[in-house]
């Protein structure tokens, strides 16, 4: 079978995804069994997988949804302990004394919270820990996951401690002809380099798409307007997330630079500085489309003293600071907790393992503190245990969607078969493409990453996967390998926006299961703006800037972006004036 012919049949899977998630806007829960069933197919009659190895695949994937919906429940349960002890009231009313421009809201807590979040633990629970308290501050429930997905790409790369590249970049290099480790070096750089330049502007299209889909005159100029604290939050992040990466490496530049981002941010808002003129808030609730709305509880709990705000922050200070310590190699939590792990085995006897560490995922510190909080909040257990059950109802509610989801991607990944000709089907995938955009491999490597990640929900995997590959095409086409495989790591980070189970975890967290698809279409917004402008780069770094496809594309994003940020200036001024007028 060609090449071509090939490729096509592995892109069925992905086309099931989009045809009944974004086409058809089918639920998750609809989705993805009958999404599961085709890609079974597929890998049965045309890749010839055993059914030992699909039955092993599926068994990991349930275990790996299993883990996403213990995440999930331990966030939620977290801001629900936070209700029921009175604290998510002062946390209201602190945003409030920030700034109760929504927009500036969302930056904070997404950009800045969420980057830090993302640096100490990855395994998508960045959003799935700022969707459901933008939601308990007065976000419409879909606008909150939405821009709580944006973030799930700058500071991805350098998530859980440099995983992404410390685990899958060097794995997925391992053996390549002319690779040698103190390569990933150079690939840090470049990848903190190419994303700070990009990822400067997602605060920007992160509250241009807010006033866009949830704004009462739906305008992207509205968000627009707030361009010049969106740059300034986007590089107090980037500029010391590239200077960690370049001198220190890839363990912490997401971590710090969410920190370091916060602690410049937030006194500036304080003061006033760079803030839009005019407040932007959403309309009164019972104004929201229905679609808007999800099935959090965030109604503010009467309790008997008001809580400060330090002891209201102190349950999200204590996950960031147990995160850190439990992830630093250096202590022996990390390893401790590690050691405890319930290992499958193969069994189906297929040759994929299936174990699980349950101890060290993000979830159990996020329970641990909800317990703690009991105690910080002084909080009765018939109150705690409000806050378990409406939890576990959120969590049950999402399951059905992560239960197929995850699966479906495994048997995707683990379609290798040593007798066959060809490799896995993401891999035949990279082939086709290859084969398809050969010297222009550079506009097309972020791409292939962004389609691993979304694919396999993972940026490490995705890494994984494609890494080698990556370095063996470009010497082929003779650019620079450790150039290609940043461009894959960049893409794979953008991936995670999109892909499916980030999105249902997402979704669950925020109370809005079941819109998943309408999720993934606004998302492919920010996905296609960080894998062209990425592509674009490289491009132009590789081949000169002239009349080529990376010069035209290059010069379209940097004329829109002048253009967005001018459209916004413009608004900003025509408000100020209308203001005076008045």
């Amino acid at each position: 079978m060609s090449t071509t012919m090939l490729t096509l049949i592995a892109l069925t899977p992905i086309i099931s995804v989009l045809l009944f998630l974004v086409i058809l806007r089918w639920p998750a829960s609809r989705a993805m069994p009958l999404s599961l069933v085709i890609t079974v197919l597929v890998a049965m009659t045309i890749w010839n997988v055993p059914a030992a190895q699909i039955g092993g695949a599926m068994t990991n994937g349930v275990v790996s949804a299993l883990e996403i919906l213990f995440i999930v429940f331990g966030a939620i349960l977290l801001l629900n302990t936070l209700r029921e002890g009175g604290a998510l009231d002062t946390i209201r009313q602190g945003f409030t004394d920030i700034s109760p421009d929504r927009r500036v809201q969302a930056i904070i807590i997404c950009w800045l919270f969420g980057s830090f979040i993302e640096g100490a633990s990855g395994f998508g629970t960045p959003a799935a820990i700022a969707a459901p308290l933008l939601v308990a501050i007065g976000f419409p429930a879909l606008g909150a996951v939405m821009v709580a997905l944006i973030i799930q790409s700058t500071p991805v790369t350098f998530g859980a401690i440099g995983t992404p590249i410390l685990v899958g970049v060097s794995s997925g290099l391992e053996g390549i002809t002319g690779y040698t480790p103190d390569q990933l070096t150079e690939i840090t750089q470049h990848v903190s380099i190419l994303h700070a330049i990009i990822g400067s502007f997602i605060p920007l299209f992160m509250v241009a798409m807010l006033t866009k889909f949830f704004g009462k005159s739906r305008s992207f100029t509205e968000g627009l307007a707030a361009w010049k604290f969106a740059l300034f939050a986007g590089v107090a992040f980037t500029l010391p997330y590239v200077t960690i990466a370049v001198f220190l490496g890839p363990e912490f530049p997401s971590l710090f630079g969410g920190l370091i981002g916060l602690a410049i941010v937030i006194p500036a808002a304080r003061r006033g500085w760079f803030l839009p003129r005019q407040v932007f808030t959403f309309e009164k609730e019972e104004d929201w489309e229905e679609d808007w709305k999800g099935t959090l509880k965030t109604e503010p709990i009467s309790t008997t003293s008001r809580v400060s705000m330090v002891r209201a922050w102190v349950p999200y200070m204590l996950v960031g600071v147990l995160l850190i310590l439990t992830r630093l190699e250096a202590l022996p939590f990390q390893a401790m907790l590690q050691q405890f792990v319930i290992d499958l085995g193969e069994p189906f006897g297929g040759g994929v393992g299936v174990d699980s560490t349950p101890l060290y995922l993000p979830a159990t510190i996020l329970v641990a503190v909800s317990l703690i909080s009991i105690a910080i909040y002084r909080m009765p257990l018939k109150h705690y245990a409000v806050a378990v059950t409406s939890a576990f109802k959120t969590v049950v509610a999402a399951a059905a969607a992560l239960i197929f989801a995850v699966p479906m991607v495994q048997v995707f990944i683990n379609s290798g078969v040593e007798t066959n000709e060809f490799g896995t089907m993401p891999f035949q995938l990279a082939l086709g493409a290859e084969s398809v955009f050969g010297p222009q491999w550079p506009m097309v490597s972020s791409v292939i990453g962004a389609l691993g990640a979304f694919v396999a929900g993972s940026n490490t995997i995705s890494n994984m996967m494609f890494s080698g590959f990556q370095y063996e095409t470009a010497e082929l086409i003779g650019v620079t390998g450790t150039t290609t495989v940043a461009l894959q790591a960049i893409g794979g980070a953008a991936g995670n926006m999109i892909c499916v189970h980030n999105v249902v975890a997402a979704s669950a967290a925020g109370g809005v299961t079941g819109r998943e698809g309408t999720l993934i279409r606004r998302m492919l917004i920010p996905t296609a703006y960080y894998v062209l402008f990425a592509g674009a780069l490289a491009s132009v770094w590789f081949y000169g800037f002239g009349f080529n496809i990376g010069s035209v594309i290059l010069v379209a994003i940097i004329g829109s972006l002048i253009y967005a940020v001018v459209r916004g200036a413009r608004h900003s001024k025509e408000e100020a004036e209308l203001r005076k007028s008045a």
